[in-house]
């Protein structure tokens, strides 16, 4: 606007003049606001003149019937009212942090997220925030980015893709990871350093409700291949018994793998990019978090596990089978 600076607007005008001008446009008359913030109407006037001459320009639009907002009046309206709403997120936070870290927070990740890191992670959370209510949704991948990107949730926790809502969302990666053959001990591909897809695509394959067969899935399909499906269940820890029983193969992410899972089956990495995984932590682009979810996030991304790069183990395995061949 003309004439208005942020040199002037921090020296010369005050909070109550920009509320007041609010409260002009809401009740539609000078008096009326000037009785809604406790001022004598002459003096509500003279403020917000003087406010329309340092913008150089006229805000309201006067008429017998009270005034409303100029296009330049609207503008600046709505900016005033997100610096007002960003002042009250500072106190609430601030206020947290004073009482100590307190409030109500959000979550949502796939099951799989939760029963692999997620739950100890809350529980060690609570126990050093115990005012804080962890309110935690299990869904589907795609739902757990839906519900922060909708704004029903904080904070969610998800496996990444190509679908995100990147323009919606702030996102940071949490930990790498990427997925291996899960196979029977005694299988003939078991000793090999890693696999490439074609190497799966004719085996049977013990399918679970997953993101890691999703991927498979979507890899095989853009070879123009399906995966040969012989049993489906719910979850990654059925597919695995069903592989113990010799009853096919199946993928999964590496770092889910138990000390036990590794002693009684065989695992081969996986090559090619389809096969590298990114988890993140998602929030609601613009949305001022709260202290608590800021705790929370924090202590995740401390204590994010640091697992093998999944580039440099590919490149390794992919050499080992060109020397092999």
């Amino acid at each position: 606007m003309n004439g208005l600076s942020i040199h002037s607007l921090v020296r010369k005008v005050d909070l109550f003049t920009l509320k007041l001008f609010l409260s002009a446009i809401e009740e539609g008359q000078i008096g009326r606001a000037a009785v809604r913030e406790h001022i004598a109407p002459s003096a509500a006037t003279k403020r917000i003149q003087d406010l329309e001459d340092l913008a150089g320009m006229k805000l309201l639009d006067r008429s017998p019937k009270g005034v409303v907002p100029s296009a330049a009046g609207e503008v600046f309206a709505r900016h005033i009212r997100m610096m007002l709403a960003n002042l009250d997120d500072m106190r609430r936070e601030i206020g947290e942090f004073a009482e100590g870290v307190r409030g109500h927070v959000a979550v949502c990740a796939p099951r799989l997220l939760i029963t692999h890191f997620l739950g100890r992670e809350i529980g060690d959370f609570t126990r050093r925030f115990p005012l804080v209510n962890i309110e935690l949704l299990e869904d589907s991948n795609a739902n757990a980015v839906r519900a922060v990107a909708a704004g029903d949730v904080d904070l969610s926790v998800f496996v990444g893709n190509d679908t995100l809502p990147h323009d919606m969302l702030d996102i940071v990666e949490y930990q790498s990871d990427r997925l291996v053959a899960v196979l029977p001990m005694n299988h003939p591909s078991g000793g090999c350093s890693g696999l490439a897809l074609e190497a799966l695509l004719d085996l049977d394959f013990v399918a679970h409700h997953t993101t890691a067969i999703t991927g498979i899935q979507r890899a095989a399909l853009a070879m123009g291949r399906e995966l040969h499906v012989k049993y489906s269940v719910n979850t990654i820890e059925s597919a695995r018994s069903l592989v113990r029983a010799g009853l096919g193969i199946t993928v999964q992410p590496e770092s889910m793998l138990s000390m036990e899972d590794n002693a009684q089956l065989a695992v081969v990495p996986l090559i090619g990019d389809w096969a590298r995984l990114s988890h993140y932590i998602g929030t609601l682009r613009g949305r001022s978090l709260k202290a608590a979810a800021k705790a929370l996030i924090d202590q995740l991304m401390q204590h994010a596990p640091v697992l093998r790069d999944a580039r440099s183990t590919e490149g390794n395995s992919a050499a080992e089978l060109s020397r092999a061949s």
